[in-house]
C-alpha cells in the first residue's frame, strides 16, 4: 500500500500533493496556461534529465565496461536499462514539445515564437522563439537519428555488427548535439520571462 513502492504510485502522490497545493492556495479555479507549464516543465524535466544520464552516466559507464575486460561488461544496462530509459527519453520529448506548443498556442504567442518575434521585433517570442526551435530539433534528432540508431545498437531490431557500430556512432552525437543545444535551448525557456543569462 506504500505509493512509494512503484513509479505509478510516486507518480500519483506528486500529483494528488501538487492538486491540494493548488486548490489551498487558489480554489477549484482552472488555469489551461499553469497547466500546460506544469506538464511542459515535468515532461521537460525528464527528457533532459534522461538526456544528461545518458552523456554525463551511462555512454562512459558503457564505454568502461567495454574496456574492462575482466568486468562484468554493460549487458545488463543494455538489456534493461536503456530501452526502459529510452521510453521515458523520447515519449518526454514528444510531451514536452506538444505542451509547449499547447501553451504558445492558447497564449497567443505561437505565432510570434515560429517567426523569433517577427524577426526579432517582439523580445519574447525571438527568445521563447530561439528556444522553441532549438527543441524542435532535439525532438527532431531524438526520434529521426537517436532512437532508430539505438534499437540497433541495442539489439531490439536486427542489425549486423557492422550497422550496430554505424548506429552506436549516429546516435552518439545526435545525443551529444542535443546535449550542447540543451544549454541554449533552456536559457531561452527561462530567458524569454525572466531575462537572458548573460
Amino acid at each position: 500500500m506504500n505509493p512509494l513502492n512503484s513509479v505509478r504510485g510516486s507518480i500519483t502522490t506528486g500529483v494528488v500533493i501538487a492538486l491540494i497545493i493548488t486548490i489551498a492556495i487558489i480554489g477549484w479555479q482552472f488555469n489551461e496556461l499553469g497547466l500546460a507549464v506544469w506538464i511542459h516543465i515535468l515532461a521537460g524535466v525528464t527528457w533532459i534529465g534522461l538526456l544528461y544520464y545518458f552523456n554525463f552516466v551511462q555512454t562512459p559507464g558503457l564505454a568502461a565496461a567495454a574496456a574492462d575486460k575482466g568486468g562484468p561488461g554493460g549487458a545488463g544496462i543494455t538489456k534493461y536499462i536503456a530501452p526502459r530509459a529510452l521510453l521515458w527519453f523520447r515519449w518526454g520529448a514528444v510531451v514536452t514539445w506538444l505542451t509547449g506548443v499547447w501553451y504558445l498556442s492558447r497564449a497567443g504567442t505561437f505565432g510570434s515564437a515560429v517567426t523569433l518575434g517577427h524577426l526579432g521585433r517582439e523580445y519574447y517570442g525571438l527568445v521563447i522563439g530561439i528556444g522553441g526551435w532549438l527543441g524542435t530539433i532535439m525532438l527532431f534528432n531524438v526520434w529521426v537519428f537517436i532512437w532508430p540508431n539505438q534499437k540497433k545498437a541495442l539489439g531490439i531490431v536486427q542489425a549486423t555488427d557492422e550497422e550496430k557500430a554505424k548506429a552506436r556512432n549516429i546516435a552518439k552525437y545526435a545525443s551529444r548535439l542535443n546535449f550542447v543545444l540543451s544549454a541554449p535551448m533552456l536559457m531561452c525557456m527561462g530567458g524569454a520571462s525572466h531575462g537572458l543569462a548573460f
